[in-house]
């Protein structure tokens, strides 16, 4: 009888140790930093087009995760993509001349946002909440671009019978 509760908690010990590193697993791979809110403010950027861009997509300075995308509506005026960014209050010391672009990682990677910070001059202010970003570059295309290479060798080809 000894034995066998002995056994029993040395099971049950192990099976909880491999439900936390699952879940240790979990939330590493969701990149999951913590379950409280973080201290963060809100960027803006209109763009012609975002691609495959996700809710949650990282933003990055020089391949350094300084904030996320927190939501992405249309534009009732323009109809035009508009991307909200939740920027980590530590990193507040963008200029109003900063660009953003829509990158992939790798060739069929995920996309992500790519913040380039300005040039700071004298009379230069900083992005503050809610602030938009107005020097954008949309996401590149696959389709779009075979369909340019198509249609140019297509093209070409024409000229060279004439």
């Amino acid at each position: 009888m000894q034995q066998t509760r002995k056994i029993e908690f040395w099971v049950g010990s192990f099976v909880l140790a491999g439900i936390c590193a699952i879940l240790v697993m979990i939330f590493q791979v969701a990149d999951v930093k913590g379950l409280g809110s973080n201290d963060t403010y809100s960027l803006q950027a209109e763009f012609d087009n975002i691609g495959s861009l996700k809710v949650r997509a990282p933003v990055k300075v020089g391949g350094v995760v300084v904030g996320r995308v927190s939501s992405i509506v249309l534009n009732r005026d323009s109809l035009l993509p508009v991307v909200k960014m939740a920027i980590d209050s530590q990193y507040d010391q963008f200029p109003e001349n900063s660009s953003v672009h829509i990158l992939t990682s790798g060739l069929i990677g995920e996309q992500y946002i790519s913040l380039i910070p300005g040039f700071v001059f004298e009379d230069e202010e900083m992005l503050k909440d809610g602030d938009l970003i107005e020097d954008t570059k949309s996401a590149l295309v696959l389709e779009d671009l075979i369909g340019q290479v198509l249609y140019s060798v297509g093209g070409s080809d024409s000229k060279d019978k004439e």
